[in-house]
């Protein structure tokens, strides 16, 4: 699987903060040059935050490109709407956008969050207790990272296409147009959901732009939020709830027919610390459990422009109250029960990391050469080396991938040890040859 990461070779000066930051130890830095290893790539976008020379960027389109040839039908990201400098309200950003050749796809996204929040309430009451906590699927870094580091939780992971998929879908079906779409992402994450087919069916968006880029152009195009963020005059929207942490579970809950107890977290750390929570058992009577990567949900996304801080106070505002409207259930159970378009189409695979021979004799004869090399090891996981564990090096030594000289401390002891000898041989005096009288 592809990663969604650029890299700039000549930007690199090897300073190693990307490796150290890796949550998978997906790259590596030898001879200052970055290597990121797809099948170990999670896209959660943490070596983004900490390359200080972008020699790291998101790999997504040019808007530019993509702007210039007419009129685009964009699908935002929820968290696009607290981008601007005042309140973007979803309905009054269609109006301004749309003078701009931008459609925004609202009245989709409203129904397609709702049919995700409407299904995932379904699963929830018809999961058995001892199965419970369900884990959302929203976020594309966490299924990855539940595939590579915890898959004992990929059974409890939602059987649910991503909103954004289900969205798209329901735009094509409803207006049978295969013009293209554009997705404003704020996040690597989910350009790998577009781009990867190989773990759901293929997405029907065709591009995929940072919300950076994009508010970056608006600004520059003069379009500014509405000076009245008056509620009254202002429709509100409850997808724009799912950019901020505990968005998707509130919803969800709107559609439950009992309560449900949830547990929602951000940030890399707090999710990989719960996911262990989890893997233990330690989570009985949480029903559902919300993670995302980013620290503050969404709006911390490494491709958004607007601080985290300030969008999440905005979003408060941009969110209607959770009351659903009359008669919504009614409207979501026959596409609930008849079209299937909210469920994944296969399982979700786990992920596996690539073997150390395809002999599996061979293969145990190295992870037995590994263990021994790393145990002969510092253990500090420095990552003077250009990996970020010692475990790591180990494992390139044994793939040929690298040396034990790598290490410093091994490297310093080689130099004491051949210095040790020199002294030695110069301390040596040979004995004269005597002749014979």
């Amino acid at each position: 699987m592809p990663h969604s990461i650029v890299i700039s070779h000549t930007a690199c000066r090897g300073c190693t903060n990307c490796l150290k930051s890796c949550p998978t130890e997906a790259i590596r830095v030898i001879n200052g040059s970055i290597t990121i290893l797809n099948e170990l790539c999670i896209d959660c976008g943490e070596c983004l935050r900490v390359c200080g020379r972008s020699a790291l960027c998101l790999d997504d389109d040019d808007w530019e490109t993509i702007h210039v040839h007419g009129s685009v039908n964009a699908l935002p990201d929820p968290t696009f709407f607290a981008q601007f400098g005042s309140f973007f309200y979803p309905d009054n950003a269609r109006e301004l956008l749309v003078h701009h050749g931008i459609n925004i796809i609202i009245d989709d996204m409203e129904n397609a969050f709702d049919l995700s929040a409407y299904a995932t309430a379904r699963v929830i009451e018809d999961t058995p207790r001892e199965h419970l906590p369900l884990i959302s699927v929203y976020c594309p870094s966490v299924v990855s990272l539940i595939q590579l580091e915890y898959p004992e939780l990929i059974s409890r992971l939602l059987p649910t296409e991503n909103p954004i998929d289900i969205c798209a879908d329901m735009w094509r079906k409803k207006t049978q147009s295969y013009a293209p779409l554009t997705l404003f992402t704020p996040c690597p994450s989910k350009v790998t959901l577009v781009r990867d087919p190989t773990e759901k069916r293929p997405s029907t968006i065709q591009h995929i732009v940072s919300i950076q880029k994009v508010v970056h152009a608006l600004r520059a195009a003069g379009i500014k939020a509405p000076t009245d963020d008056s509620a009254d005059e202002a429709i509100k929207r409850r997808f724009a709830g799912w950019a901020m942490i505990g968005g998707e579970s509130r919803h969800i809950s709107r559609f439950g027919r009992r309560h449900f107890t949830t547990l929602s977290v951000s940030g890399l750390r707090n999710t990989m610390d719960l996911l262990r929570q989890i893997e233990l058992g330690l989570l009985q009577g949480v029903d559902f459990v919300e993670c995302r990567t980013c620290d503050f949900g969404c709006f911390g996304g490494v491709a958004v422009l607007e601080s985290r801080f300030l969008s999440h106070v905005k979003n408060r505002n941009i969110v209607s109250g959770w009351k659903l409207p009359e008669g919504i259930e009614e409207r979501l159970e026959p596409i609930y029960n008849d079209t299937k378009i909210w469920k994944r189409s296969s399982p979700i695979p786990a992920k596996q990391r690539l073997p150390l021979s395809d002999d599996l004799s061979i293969a145990v004869a190295k992870m037995k050469r590994m263990e021994a090399i790393y145990g002969d090891m510092p253990h500090i996981d420095c990552g003077a080396c250009g990996r970020p564990s010692c475990r790591a090096l180990a494992e390139d030594v044994v793939r040929e991938q690298g040396d034990m000289s790598d290490c410093i401390f091994k490297l310093r002891e080689g130099i004491a040890s051949l210095a040790g000898q020199i002294v030695r041989l110069a301390e040596h005096q040979p004995k004269p040859t005597q002749k014979n009288i």
